[in-house]
């Protein structure tokens, strides 16, 4: 059974989520402020977050990139406003996917089920290794760890995805949109700039001198490659 924390502090969306969701013989929590949420975010171990931006106590906002400093859960965030900054903002916080309101909830479910599925696959592999190490880093599949130079690098799970993919085919040029549809599935609403977003948090991870990566490379005018 898939454990899910449903974050707004609007009760009757929440309480047609939650009905929704435990229907589908899912377990959900709830939570109506940014410091219950982060605290349930702490105490358990949740398969995905739904959580609105526009919260008392802490914004969504702010409780994703919290929960990002100890967790790689599955993040969507749900924003009232349509406009692209609230959905690159959340990007850049840390979040997998948003979904604007009002929503359905059928596309609610679908992106619940598009993430859990992808959620500990990547792109088909080009061998069967399940640990790949060079040049001081380290990706384990099988845990979904990444190390630098033996120390543990949180990332999200579509930042796990985008390394992986790239250090298993070594030097092949990915452009953002090949990148899109393998990472984030051929359905996904988002454009390449969600790439964009992804690549340059993932190299402030990963990367020393982020200006000057040693890992993930661009191929201007075509993409991303790891050498």
């Amino acid at each position: 059974m898939k454990k899910v924390l449903v974050v707004d502090d609007e009760k009757s969306i929440v309480k047609g989520i939650k009905y929704s969701l435990e229907q589908d013989d899912m377990e959900v929590d709830v939570a109506y402020d940014g410091g219950e949420a982060l605290e349930k975010a702490k105490d358990n171990s949740y398969d995905i977050i739904l959580l609105d931006i526009m919260l008392p106590v802490h914004t969504g906002l702010e409780v994703c990139q919290m929960i990002r400093e100890f967790s790689d859960v599955p993040i969507i965030m749900l924003t009232a406003k349509g406009e692209d900054m609230d959905k690159i903002l959340g990007l850049e916080y840390g979040a997998d996917d948003y979904i604007t309101k009002p929503f359905n909830i059928l596309e609610v479910k679908a992106r619940i089920k598009a993430i859990l599925r992808r959620n500990g696959k990547v792109a088909p592999e080009k061998d069967n290794s399940r640990v790949l190490e060079t040049k001081g880093l380290k990706i384990d599949l099988d845990s979904r760890r990444v190390y630098i130079d033996g120390e543990e690098v949180n990332l999200t799970a579509k930042e796990f995805d985008l390394i992986y993919l790239l250090v298993s085919n070594p030097n092949k040029v990915y452009s953002r949109e090949q990148l899109l549809e393998l990472i984030w599935g051929p359905s996904y609403p988002g454009d390449a700039r969600t790439v964009d977003v992804h690549v340059r948090r993932l190299r402030e991870k990963i990367e020393a001198a982020p200006a000057t990566p040693k890992y993930v490379h661009t191929k201007w005018g075509v993409g991303y490659y790891f050498s």
